[in-house]
């Protein structure tokens, strides 16, 4: 019934030991389950970085996108057009957020109504 991937095979990075699905299986699944490492056991359901959507290009600038002008004649006639670059960017990489915000599969209601 539409979830998300993460919930199948019974992982969910921000349940308990011990969780509902755990105990409804026989003994040896869960000792298998237990045994297997699991990173993500202390997760917050908070999210403090993100990717930017920022790139460097070769004179140090920042921004979304770049042009370069470039001058095309036609028919005897000249005409400046923007040419999108594409090569020799830098992603900004990780940028840490001003204030936490809450994971996008955190399974809990916060406000109804």
């Amino acid at each position: 019934m539409g979830g998300s991937g993460s919930k199948s095979k019974g992982y969910w990075p921000f349940s308990g030991p011990g969780g509902i699905d755990e105990q409804a299986k026989e003994g040896n699944e869960v000792e298998q389950s237990l045994s297997r490492p699991r990173s993500f056991r202390s997760a917050t359901p908070f999210v403090f970085t993100r990717r930017s959507s920022l790139y460097y290009d070769e004179d140090g600038d920042l921004a979304h996108e770049f042009y370069e002008e470039t001058v095309v004649t036609k028919n005897g006639r000249k005409k400046a057009k923007l040419k999108r670059i594409h090569k020799n960017l830098i992603p900004q990489g990780l940028i840490k957020l001003d204030h936490p915000s809450i994971h996008v599969d955190f399974p809990v209601v916060l406000c109804e109504g």
